[in-house]
């Protein structure tokens, strides 16, 4: 059970919305900086991160706080905390594609017990709490009822920070494509995510995550009706990153079975 209750979730909700303009303001964008050939930073990031350690201490003094940028300050993973990723889809973010996101998730007894994806864009804010189920804007989500692989619509990431595992996703992806409709790739894993909750999509699989990447949209799946494992069927690490695959449940031991 969650420490939040329906006040503290109304205000954090709140401050990832007011920090969300930073995304959507071109004026705001000053500054990219590369952690390697293909995986960047902007002080878009930075600022982000910054206005909501400060907001989330404030509002839950009792929690943790780890963040994707800047210095990892170990967390007592025995006690909550905070996990956020700034800006999910910083490349998105670079190049204007207005597709990226602020990720939020609160981890308590190591389980994700809330968490909150906030699409600026589009002003979709999609938040769950652990056993009340998953919502958009209020209204509440569940995932697709489609039984066949052949009635889904997948997502399916390229891995660009682990181009070792290029080949092997892009197999992995021409056997969902013959099986499915149609494969799509946003660079927004949180989105992705949101996404196979509210049943836009069947079925989401990316190689290598953080967990920021995935702790809120996990929830929001499970929440939902759906089933999030990495793609060998095992538990998700909320301490180190891997692969993830999320499901509409349905699906999801056909999906197990095209990975292999």
């Amino acid at each position: 059970m969650s420490r939040l209750n329906p006040v503290l979730i109304e205000q954090v909700a709140e401050a990832v919305k007011q920090t969300g303009r930073l995304l959507t303001d071109p004026c705001c964008l000053e500054r990219v900086e590369a952690k390697s050939p293909t995986d960047f930073v902007t002080n878009v990031d930075f600022s982000v991160q910054h206005r909501l350690e400060k907001a989330l201490l404030q509002l839950t003094p009792w929690a943790q706080f780890w963040g994707e940028e800047g210095e990892k300050i170990p967390v007592d993973t025995a006690k909550p905390y905070w996990l956020l990723d700034p800006v999910d889809g910083t490349t998105n973010l670079i190049h204007s594609f207005r597709h990226s996101a602020i990720s939020l998730g609160l981890v308590e007894e190591g389980r994700v017990t809330f968490g909150l994806v906030y699409q600026p864009y589009t002003h979709e804010c999609f938040a769950a709490v652990r056993g009340k189920g998953a919502y958009c804007n209020g209204k509440r989500i569940c995932v697709s009822k489609a039984e066949k692989l052949s009635q889904s619509l997948l997502s399916a990431g390229t891995v660009p920070g682990r181009r070792d595992l290029a080949d092997l996703a892009f197999r992995q992806m021409r056997r969902l494509y013959d099986c499915c409709q149609d494969v799509r790739r946003t660079g927004c894993a949180s989105l992705d995510l949101c996404w196979v909750a509210c049943g836009r999509l069947e079925g989401f699989v990316e190689l290598s995550l953080q967990p920021w990447d995935y702790a809120a949209g996990m929830l929001l799946v499970e929440e939902a009706g759906g089933m999030v494992t990495g793609p060998e069927g095992k538990p998700l690490s909320l301490q180190a990153g891997g692969g993830v695959l999320a499901s509409n449940g349905l699906l999801h031991r056909d999906l197990l079975e095209m990975l292999k």
